[in-house]
């Protein structure tokens, strides 16, 4: 699902594995959390670099549905929603 909803959604999804325990037990939740507390966080506070915005016509100021936006030096364009 990941892939496609990169590819065709414009959506980036991730998977975080913890430990190597699938199923902890409930007992050792704590220490997972205090084991990986300051790494998640530092992640999250990254959500917001990179490009986000509206594409518009330049003269109007309108809202551009489906403009191709391209990155040089990224192999995967992103297509603007309504």
């Amino acid at each position: 699902m990941q892939d496609y909803n990169y590819v065709w959604a414009n959506c980036f999804e991730i998977t975080l594995e913890l430990s190597c325990c699938k199923y902890p037990l409930t007992s050792q939740l704590q220490q997972e959390w205090e084991n990986n507390q300051e790494s998640l966080l530092a992640f999250i506070e990254q959500v917001h670099i990179g490009v986000k915005g509206f594409v518009r016509d330049a003269v109007t100021g309108a809202g551009l549905e489906n403009a191709t936006i391209i990155v040089g030096g990224i192999a995967h364009n992103i297509t603007a929603g309504k």
